[in-house]
């Protein structure tokens, strides 16, 4: 399992939204915005209380995730100033946390991050969970900087 360095944790924490990239049996992507949070060694993100089409467990992310669980959480950041872009972008398993204590802990750290969660009823709704591959973690910083991909420094 890769484990993220102390610039990456900043750069999830800073970040409000990540845009979460399934695909189902037919390997058709599926990109959508969501909320997310990291106990340092996943990436975790509810089945919130947003509106939605469909019930929790037939969306089409949770459906992509029982058919193929490889998944990709991408985070950026923009600025006018180019040399302050940056992005991170974390590839690896996904799996639904229906209950227990991992499911239990990931709704207590997506609180401590964003506001609004603690006035839904969060509490027993699934969690998407990725665990990244430890080739799979990389970011760049500003336009010439500098690629990371699972702890080799890479010109980019």
């Amino acid at each position: 399992m890769a484990q993220f360095s102390t610039r990456q944790l900043e750069m999830l924490a800073s970040a409000r939204v990540g845009h979460l990239a399934t695909a189902g049996e037919d390997a058709r992507p599926h990109v959508i915005p969501v909320c997310f949070t990291t106990d340092g060694r996943s990436i975790y993100s509810v089945l919130d209380q947003k509106p939605k089409r469909t019930g929790l467990t037939r969306l089409r992310r949770v459906k992509n995730i029982l058919a193929n669980p490889q998944a990709t959480l991408l985070v950026d950041h923009y600025e006018e100033d180019w040399g302050n872009l940056w992005y991170l972008m974390v590839s690896g398993r996904a799996e639904l946390l229906m209950d227990g204590q991992e499911q239990t802990g990931a709704v207590t750290l997506l609180r401590d991050k964003y506001q609004q969660y603690r006035a839904m009823d969060i509490g027993l709704n699934p969690v998407i969970k990725i665990t990244p591959s430890p080739k799979h973690v990389c970011f760049r910083v500003g336009v010439l900087g500098i690629l990371w991909q699972a702890g080799f420094e890479l010109t980019g």
